[in-house]
């Protein structure tokens, strides 16, 4: 548990209002978007989020996912 509290601790989007990171609108992903493009964790991120199995809503990996699957943006 210690370490998975520790990645996201690396994350660029921690201090970021969670209503952008779970999203599901462009106009507020931008924020955690921008963030993503500087992320030293951005890859682990998607990989732990899962967001096309877990019907993940909201940015991961540099990407906004609605119910699972990709948005454009």
């Amino acid at each position: 548990m210690t370490s998975e509290i520790d990645w996201r601790r690396a994350a660029a989007c921690i201090n970021l209002p969670q209503r952008y990171v779970f999203t599901r609108k462009r106009a507020e992903a931008k924020h955690t978007l921008r963030a993503c493009n500087q992320c030293p964790i951005r890859r682990q991120c998607e990989a732990v989020v899962d967001p096309s199995h877990t019907w993940f809503d909201g940015v991961s990996g540099g990407r906004l996912w609605r119910n699972g699957r990709e948005v454009a943006v």
